[in-house]
């Protein structure tokens, strides 16, 4: 069966094929090739600039040539690795063989011993894979979590002064404001978003045990620690781990899984507040033309797209644990549980992405029903009771608490009625009763 989004095993590359195609160009096994051919190139390069003795005659107008192995590296180009692959049965020994092929046929071959100098698998795995994994970030993830946090700025502000009724519990509670219930998520999602920028897009880059042994073993005078931080930090603006065994530590990497599944939670929490809002009729959600709701119940709108989020971005977080849980761990100086395990980190990455594009698909056909909201708070005027009770305090009435209390907790329904009732009989100036009952449901917002 030809692969296709009908016969992939995945759903990421199957049902959500059109939501996640973006990250292909970061964590397919094509992307993987083409950014090991990146760092093998660049880091070639970075020799020859040095430059060592062997490479100083370099002709190093044939940049533009080598940068373009990477710069336009085509499917055929990654069915060739593969079939190289199938010889070694090593895919970065693959990468090594493909650009010396390329070499000779650029007449370089003087210099192709040159590739992959003194470096072991992981230094090229643990520098292509941090820095698509960061590419992905900043080209992908963040544009959509910015995207759905414009959005939720947006309603925010049109919301701004929309009361609405809280629960606490799930009892009526003091009314809020929609708009600030919204500027809540907004700044967990943008204090959590301002940390996992700020983890370093850590990089492993030191030989076959991170001590360059055979960098150091060949060229015993250059500074192979100063090459490395500057090829790492500034040529792939990468952040070099100082000491390592074989292989990165993994321990930025695990910080940014675990900032990634932070924001996943809020976005789950905020998912499942709309899905509520929604299910109290305070929001009705746009009709499209030929939709179905139901099989069996014609007039059903699900509120299917903050489900399908939740969903998703639940399954991202269950694999961004384990990732945070694994890659740090690894039996001395080397062992490949994390090799399998990090072709797999487009997966948590695609699951979110679908989850945020599934949020912001819900909040775009919300619409608003004031008539609920307002009919909720009127229904709830026993949440004013807070309000006299504290001014009633600050008059130095007594017990105050415990006559709302008797007022508020009987079976029987307080209204607007029922408290100008009891105010009317306070022992207290008019004035103050006049403060009283200026107060409302629709007004007891605060600030």
């Amino acid at each position: 069966m030809t692969l296709s989004p009908l016969s992939a095993i995945s759903p990421v590359d199957g049902r959500y094929h059109q939501q996640t195609a973006d990250l292909s160009a970061y964590f397919s096994e094509a992307a993987l090739i083409k950014y090991r051919v990146l760092v093998e190139i660049e880091y070639f390069i970075a020799l020859a600039e040095l430059p060592l003795p062997q490479l100083e005659q370099f002709p190093k107008a044939k940049f533009t040539e080598l940068r373009k192995l990477y710069q336009q590296f085509s499917e055929a180009d990654a069915q060739e690795l593969k079939s190289i692959e199938k010889t070694t049965n090593h895919d970065v020994k693959a990468v090594e063989y493909f650009i010396k092929a390329a070499f000779d046929k650029l007449a370089l071959s003087d210099y192709k011993e040159f590739i992959h100098f003194g470096l072991t698998s992981q230094d090229i795995n643990n520098t292509a894979i941090p820095y698509s994994f960061k590419q992905a970030l900043v080209e992908v993830y963040y544009p959509s979590l910015e995207e759905l946090i414009q959005k939720l700025k947006t309603l925010a502000q049109e919301w701004e002064k929309v009361p609405m009724l809280a629960r606490t519990h799930g009892q009526a509670a003091s009314p809020t404001r929609l708009g600030k219930e919204i500027n809540v998520f907004i700044e967990r999602l943008e204090t959590q978003l301002n940390q996992l920028k700020s983890v370093p897009s850590g990089a492993k880059f030191g030989g076959a045990t991170g001590n360059f042994n055979a960098h150091h073993a060949a060229y015993p005078t250059t500074n192979w620690v100063a090459f490395a931080n500057k090829f790492v930090n500034e040529q792939l603006g990468l952040t070099r781990s100082q000491y390592t065994t074989q292989i990165e530590h993994y321990d930025h990497f695990a910080a940014q899984c675990d900032a990634l599944k932070r924001i996943n939670t809020i976005l789950i929490d905020l998912n499942r507040d709309f899905w509520s809002y929604i299910s109290m009729n305070y929001f009705k959600q746009q009709i499209k033309a030929g939709e179905v709701g139901s099989s069996a119940m014609p007039h059903k709108v699900n509120p299917i797209d903050f489900e399908n989020s939740e969903g998703n971005l639940g399954l991202a977080n269950a694999i961004l644990e384990h990732l945070s849980a694994k890659l740090p761990i690894s039996r001395l100086q080397r062992d490949l549980t994390d090799s399998t395990v990090l072709r797999n980190i487009g997966v948590p990455l695609a699951h979110t992405l679908i989850g945020i594009k599934s949020s912001l698909k819900g909040l775009n056909k919300l619409l608003l029903n004031t008539d609920a909201i307002n009919q909720d708070l009127e229904d709830n005027w026993a949440v004013v009771a807070e309000a006299i009770q504290t001014i009633l305090r600050r008059e130095g009435y007594p017990n105050p608490y415990e006559a709302l209390k008797e007022l508020t907790r009987t079976n029987q329904k307080v209204t607007a009625t029922t408290i100008a009732e009891f105010v009317s009989k306070l022992d207290v100036s008019d004035s103050v009763k006049e403060e009283i009952k200026r107060i409302t449901p629709q007004n007891y917002t605060g600030i």
